[in-house]
């Protein structure tokens, strides 16, 4: 049997035979491009080359590349596991034209390699081509239907509209028409009984398309027009997953050697025999194919430097990694973390396309099995809180499966599934709402309205001189207008800059645009597919005028100061850590420098002062920059200048090394001249930010000075306040013992003035149904006495509930306990009732339902609290 490497290697030979150049998978994580997070089809890299924004190196390329489709448009998330076909992450083969070939070559090339290359049946394929859309005024595609016949029979050729026979990456972009082709992959049977052709794009499992051959002519622009590119281009996608499918004789991506090793390893952990069943029922077989897909998803992006977080693009890794660690829980019933233990199979399997995968596997699989831990405390300590819901009527509130939802991150559906094996419902209603409620606050939140590019010169090439010069005489290439959050800014692209556009870590610049004598301020320079945007809130009365751009040069020295002893420090921490040592991240700006870097464990304080010292030499040692342009990656490589996993890196490079044979690597940020410039480093934090990654916080120059300069200033004042001793830690140490002891002198008296108190305040109790209620103002104001006061009235005491109330000074404390069985018959709760009567005090709390408390500053408001709740358990209790 063929396997998925020789599929993927005949491909690639294919198109190099044919003039093609082959090139790299880009990072699965997008880059330099806001309307894309994840990489989600082969022509992403290529989309500058599609706007005219840059030159390809070829005008034939060919490649394999990853993507992910878990958001926006592209979103197959849900449907994974639940058919045979889709996938997060997927491998999509194209070939590429840049204003080379057409679609005459497209169509021909494409019938070779599918009929001649991989020998399959001509009379299971079908194509489509293109309808014609009248809203957008593009004709019939005859021209690609005429083409196609002279290789398939016409009742093969398939005319659709615009839903599947038009390529568009997004609301906006470049887009054309397409023709794809699909497979009939059923028995002869089935195909004898129904015409393949009746099956097209019907959604069918066996019925499917596998390659699509988009002819790029167009770019989609803001208010929904078409605008014909400058050259036509070809991109075609083929998904290599579903080519195995067909080439191995398989009905499912999931038989195929892509992802049955995985399967086998899942049968052995689990103990649970893959049947292969795709009914709705088979919840087994989903889970695996849910975690074998989504090990590949998860592996791919953190190889490439994302790590799983709360937001953004870390978010979407999360929730991958934690879909998948629910369904092993849920019905897999493994209940400890497995899925890193898969990831030495995904390595090898990867190794020769994806090197990336093997090479960083250890600090993949920590990630990876850290996510696993902590998510499998979430869904225990999520049982227990799905254990205390209130359930009425047989049916679970759908606001408190939301708050499972939404504040302790426990899944919906496995609270719907719990509550199905009680007998239960959940009202989905009240829950889809509490969910729309809040899609629409984010939606809301990340509101952005972009307008189309206004273009003042046909050169739209920018060039970056920042490198060198602080200022620069200019002309505006473009501008629109931009309205987020309801505030209006603009962005201006210059042919000429010196701002640096945020990129690497390193912040974008901020400085003056002068028209003639009009100031217009730049609050900020981003990258936005490789073109240098400058942010800013209005325009100048004459935006035809020669620009003078001129960046705040004191915060880009600072800033400068920051990205070089980054690179000082990842060459300390290598050296003092290890050689396993990789930047994970890095954020630069003039304030300060943080660093995210690859390590199992916390750094000793010896560690730290071992890399402040070798960075602090380096600096004194005031070495020079050494900055090389256009470097071929591969000589870079070679002369071993670190390059980051994750990075987009063209075929020249920008080499910065401070020191042969210390610091060497890939940059394309702004840096000191010489080392002295910096004046000192300080490390001020160092903390965990996931499984396996540290990070350092660090400042320079006058920032580290003032900081060390408050730091001796507090040792001087701690000194003096305990006389000067010679040996101060062990004085705080003493200190800290002797507050020890008094704390437990202290919570003694307490336990003692709780109980000299209760006898007498037993007297008050008053009797409200089957209730005890109790509620007086006490002389007790420590917090340990008024819990262990209330501690041993409830022991004592049935159904009670108590509200004690406290004058501090001027301030007032407030405690409300209520019995279990009060809350279960009568559904009182103390955290709510302490929400209600604070008010009275001027203050506010909360608290768990059998104990909360509030503090205010209203202490004469105390009795008309207590009151409150009186009332409330007359009203409750009694009515009841």
């Amino acid at each position: 049997m063929i396997t998925v490497k020789e599929i993927r290697q005949q491909f690639l030979n294919f198109f190099e035979a044919k003039g093609h150049k082959i090139v790299p998978s880009a990072p699965i994580v997008n880059q330099n491009d806001p309307t894309l997070m994840f990489i989600n089809s082969g022509m992403a890299q290529f989309k500058d080359y599609f706007l005219g924004n840059e030159t390809p190196s070829s005008n034939r390329i060919a490649d394999t590349q990853k993507c992910l489709r878990v958001s926006g448009k592209h979103n197959d998330l849900e449907d994974v596991g639940r058919d045979s076909y889709h996938q997060t992450m997927f491998e999509m083969l194209g070939n590429w034209s840049f204003g080379d070939y057409f679609k005459e070559e497209a169509i021909e090339w494409a019938w070779e390699l599918l009929t001649k290359v991989y020998k399959m049946d001509e009379e299971r394929l079908y194509v489509t081509v293109f309808g014609g859309d009248e809203e957008d005024g593009v004709p019939f595609d005859d021209e690609a239907e005429k083409l196609w016949l002279k290789w398939v029979n016409k009742d093969k050729v398939l005319r659709f509209g615009k839903k599947e026979n038009f390529w568009e990456m997004g609301a906006q972009g470049p887009c054309g028409p397409c023709s794809e082709i699909h497979i009939d992959i059923r028995s002869d049977a089935e195909r004898a009984k129904v015409d393949g052709k009746t099956l097209v794009n019907k959604d069918h499992p066996q019925v499917i398309e596998i390659w699509n051959l988009v002819f790029m002519q167009f770019n989609r622009l803001a208010d929904k027009s078409l605008v014909t590119l400058s050259s036509k281009c070809i991109d075609t996608g083929m998904g290599l997953e579903r080519v195995c499918m067909v080439m191995q004789g398989k009905t499912s991506n999931y038989d195929t050697d892509v992802f049955s090793p995985f399967i086998s390893l899942i049968e052995k952990e689990s103990g649970i025999k893959y049947k292969g069943s795709y009914s709705a029922d088979a919840k087994e077989d989903i889970a695996m194919r849910v975690i074998a897909d989504h090990l590949r998803a998860v592996s791919m992006v953190i190889a490439d430097g994302q790590q799983p977080s709360n937001t953004g693009a870390g978010y979407v890794v999360r929730r991958i990694l934690r879909r998948a660690v629910r369904y092993y829980y849920s019905f897999l019933h493994i209940k400890t973390p497995f899925i890193y233990k898969l990831l030495p199979t995904l390595a090898d399997m990867f190794e020769e396309v994806f090197p990336e995968v093997k090479a960083q596997m250890q600090h993949i699989s920590n990630t990876i099995k850290g996510e696993e831990e902590a998510f499998l405390r979430t869904l225990e300590r999520g049982l227990k809180l799905f254990a205390d819901l209130k359930v009425k009527n047989g049916q679970i509130n759908g606001d408190d499966a939301f708050t499972l939802f939404d504040t302790f991150g426990f899944p919906y559906d496995l609270t719907c599934l719990l509550a199905e094996e009680k007998g239960w419902t959940v009202d989905e209603t009240a829950f889809n709402a509490a969910l729309a409620q809040q899609k629409a606050r984010s939606q809301k939140d990340a509101l952005k309205d972009v307008s189309d590019w206004v273009e003042l010169l046909s050169d739209s090439s920018v060039e970056f001189v920042g490198y060198s010069d602080s200022e620069s005489k200019s002309k505006v290439v473009k501008y629109r207008k931009v309205i987020a959050k309801n505030i209006e800014m603009y962005q201006i692209v210059l042919n000429k800059t010196p701002f640096y556009a945020e990129a690497g870590g390193q912040v974008g610049d901020t400085g003056l645009l002068w028209f003639g004598k009009e100031k217009i301020p730049v609050t900020d320079t981003k990258k936005e597919n490789n073109l240098i945007v400058h942010w800013v809130k209005k325009l100048p009365a004459n935006i035809d005028h020669e620009v003078v751009a001129q960046i705040n040069t004191e915060k880009r020295q600072l800033t400068e100061n920051n990205h070089s002893v980054a690179h000082l420090a990842h060459a300390a921490l290598r050296q003092v850590l290890g050689a396993h040592v990789q930047q994970k991240g890095s954020f630069v700006s003039s304030d300060k420098m943080r660093f995210d870097f690859s390590h199992p464990k916390k750094m000793t304080l010896d560690e730290i002062r071992k890399v402040e010292e070798i960075v602090n030499a380096k600096i004194r040692a005031n070495i020079s920059l050494k900055e090389e342009n256009n470097v071929p990656v591969a000589q870079a490589k070679k002369a071993g200048a670190m390059m980051l996993f994750g990075e987009k890196y063209g075929e020249s490079v920008r080499v910065i090394t401070f020191e042969e044979g210390f610091s060497k690597e890939l940059c394309g940020g702004c840096h000191v001249k010489s080392t002295g410039q910096i004046g000192v480093f300080k490390i001020v934090i160092e903390s965990a930010i996931a499984a396996g990654i540290r990070r350092i916080e660090a400042l320079t120059a006058e920032s580290a000075e003032v900081y060390i300069q408050n730091e001796l200033a507090a040792l001087f004042e701690a000194r003096s306040l305990l006389k000067n001793p010679k040996n101060l830690g062990k004085s705080i140490q003493d200190l800290l013992d002797s507050n020890k002891k008094l704390k437990k002198e202290i919570e003694k008296m307490a336990v003692l003035e709780a109980q000299i108190a209760k006898e007498g305040l037993k007297k008050a109790i008053v009797k409200i149904g089957d209730v005890h209620f109790l509620g007086i103002i006490t002389t007790i104001v420590s917090k340990d006495g008024i819990k262990q006061l209330s501690s041993d009235l409830m022991k004592e005491i049935k159904n009670l509930v108590l509200v004690l109330g406290a004058k501090n000074k001027d301030k007032a404390i407030l405690t409300v306990a209520v019995d279990t069985n009060v809350v279960k018959n009568y559904n009182l709760n103390a955290g709510n009732i302490i929400k209600t009567i604070s008010k009275e005090i001027q203050g506010g709390g909360g608290g768990q339902p059998t104990y909360a408390m509030a503090g205010g500053k209203n202490p004469a408001g105390l009795n008309n609290a207590i009151a409150a709740v009186k009332q409330i358990v007359e009203e409750v209790v009694l009515v009841l």
